[in-house]
């Protein structure tokens, strides 16, 4: 008999030890029963007989891991602080036998303008580059061509983008030119459809896969390149255990591949544009005019906005209006006292959704309907800030003959709903479309002549180091959706134009000085991490807090820049606190909080959101 430590693959548990009749590697993947579960474990070693009783390995999987997932997932467990059998359970293994990969079936001939083809040639130079080019410009034909040189050598490629730009226009785009070699990965495939692409990537006859964050763990063969497109986006950041980022993840295999990584946008981070060789397009594809209104205010539409939209639309223009949250979120409040709707069991205050007629906390989801007047004083409770809702009613009442299409995460809640709005927009069936950040990614429409965006100094006001770099970065990605083929125009409602005036069509030069200013104390010349407490006890917390802090403080190595509750106080009933630690060195980072680890706080590592 034979005897193994195991892990739960994606199971924060134990090791366990079971036994076998059968001599296993390490590594192999079986089927272990716990409690009356049946589990997928991965087998760590091999074991002496123990002096308990063990149960026997129900059965050996016809699954693998390769050696790059082994790896990449023991770098996750150890840099982003998890178990490794959390890490490991991200991957999708191999099937364990040879896959028959087909010849490329792809239309491989993609024509380039001058611009793209150099920076296509440049990016084959590289083994990892910024792909720096604005919105328009292309970006989208490059990625294709360097697809197809993938395919033509007889490797795959993983392309990466931001959920919501998973649009039907790019599934298009990409079976014009590859047929069923590629294939669309995200959340809201159903099960089977899930399972029938799988299947397709361990088979072989997926060469190509476009997808979120996950789609960088799917099973797919000889991976040459990875593309990750919008690389500044946060969703490439998991905000679960593990808590990777995907855009890093994708340099670190790619090393371990020997692949080729390109991380694309027109607005690229500060950290990655000080850290990757850039390739650049200076101009858009098609060069229109487009005239900028900066028009001071808070949150809500205006006169000369209202005119606009008029105008635009008698033109046969359509319409983009951009708001930061998709409802009041924290701004409902009397004008008396001054008592705010905060959720009963988080510290926050919750937002106002009139088409459901509640107000709903967003971290807990706790909702109650709207109070019509302050429980404290009974004056009259309004709204300090306008969501995607309120607006739509508004623009609805002023332009009945215009189609106005909400366009947030509490309307497009599926992969349908968001492909009918799209074709809808697209087929210019829809006038104007509302909606949040979902606004920025992915869409391209020649008859978008006029954006509005509201409420971006609420952006600027957050407390976060790279507030600067997020409203720069909306301000560029929205006004970007129009003027694709015809002259536009942008009204920006802020109370800071000469902020982004300053870098009007040139976003290198903000770059340039966020990255000195952020010099000695944020990245890229900085390392950050966050640690994370909860606790239902307000006391307990706050000493484990204190305990840390001083642990960490002993070593020396390391700076603690704030300890304390956390921005966000209270969640479901638990309080929250926070530790930020700053280091020149990831190493010393990571040994230091590995060292002071007890259980009592999860790791952040490279944190972006502060809250």
């Amino acid at each position: 008999m034979f005897y193994y430590e195991v892990c739960l693959v994606g199971r924060r548990t134990p090791v366990l030890t079971f036994h076998s009749s059968e001599r296993l590697p390490v590594h192999t993947l079986v089927e272990v029963e716990v409690r009356g579960k049946k589990y997928t474990a991965l087998v760590q070693k091999s074991v002496a007989k123990p002096e308990f009783d063990t149960k026997p390995i129900l059965r050996k999987l016809p699954f693998l891991y390769r050696d790059y997932q082994i790896e990449t997932a023991r770098f996750i467990a150890s840099y982003y602080t998890s178990h490794f059998a959390e890490a490991i359970g991200l991957f999708s293994p191999f099937l364990n036998r040879q896959a028959n990969l087909p010849p490329c079936g792809c239309v491989c001939d993609v024509a380039l303008s001058k611009a793209q083809q150099e920076a296509y040639e440049a990016l084959k130079r590289n083994e990892t580059a910024l792909l720096f080019a604005p919105t328009g410009s292309g970006k989208t034909e490059i990625y294709i061509k360097l697809f197809a040189q993938m395919l033509s050598e007889g490797k795959s490629a993983i392309f990466l983008m931001p959920e919501i730009s998973l649009t039907p226009q790019m599934e298009k785009r990409l079976k014009i030119h590859f047929a069923d070699t590629v294939a669309i990965w995200h959340s809201r495939l159903t099960k089977k459809r899930r399972s029938e692409t799988l299947e397709a990537i361990r088979e072989g006859k997926v060469r190509i896969v476009a997808g979120p964050r996950s789609a960088l763990f799917l099973p797919l063969h000889d991976i040459g390149l990875i593309v990750v497109d919008e690389e500044h986006d946060d969703s490439y950041k998991a905000h679960n255990r593990p808590r990777y980022h995907a855009r890093d993840l994708a340099l670190f295999m790619g090393k371990k591949l020997g692949a080729k990584v390109v991380l694309g946008s027109a607005t690229p981070s500060v950290a990655t544009y000080a850290r990757q060789p850039v390739v650049k397009i200076e101009k858009p594809f098609i060069e229109t005019k487009k005239r900028f209104v900066f028009e001071k205010g808070g949150c809500r539409l205006t006169p000369t906005m209202i005119e606009a939209v008029a105008r635009h639309t008698k033109e046969g223009g359509q319409v983009l209006v951009f708001l930061p949250t998709r409802a009041n979120f924290k701004y409902l409040y009397c004008e008396n006292c001054g008592y705010t709707v905060e959720c009963p069991f988080c510290s926050v205050g919750m937002s106002l959704h009139r088409h459901r007629k509640v107000v709903q906390c967003h971290y807990c989801g706790y909702a109650e309907r709207i109070p019509s007047a302050c429980p404290t004083c009974g004056s009259v409770i309004r709204s300090d800030r306008i969501g995607t809702a309120e607006v739509v009613e508004q623009l609805r009442e002023r332009f009945s003959d215009l189609v106005i299409q909400q366009f947030d995460k509490d309307t497009i809640t599926t992969a349908n709903k968001l492909q009918k709005a799209l074709d809808r927009f697209e087929k210019k069936e829809t006038d104007v479309l509302v909606g949040t950040q979902m606004l920025a990614k992915g869409h391209d429409y020649a008859d978008i002549t006029l954006a509005i965006i509201l409420g971006l100094d609420y952006i600027l006001a957050l407390p976060d180091y790279r507030a600067r770099e997020r409203a720069q970065a909306l301000f560029v990605q929205i006004s970007g959706r129009a003027g694709r083929a015809r002259e536009a125009e942008v009204i920006v409602q802020t109370n800071q134009p000469e902020f982004f005036m300053e870098y009007l069509g040139d976003y290198e030069k903000f770059l340039k000085e966020e990255s000195q200013m952020r010099e000695g104390l944020y990245p890229p010349t900085m390392h950050l991490c966050r640690l994370l407490f909860s606790d239902k006890e307000e006391a307990r917390g706050a000493a484990n807090v204190e305990r840390i802090k001083e642990a960490i403080e002993r070593f020396g190595k390391v700076e603690v820049v704030g300890a304390g509750k956390a921005p966000i106080e209270k969640i479901a009933g638990k309080f929250r606190f926070n530790i930020l630690l700053r280091s020149a060195s990831r190493r010393d980072m990571m040994r230091v909080v590995k060292a002071v680890e007890d259980g009592s706080f999860e790791v952040d590592m490279d944190p972006v959101d502060f809250a």
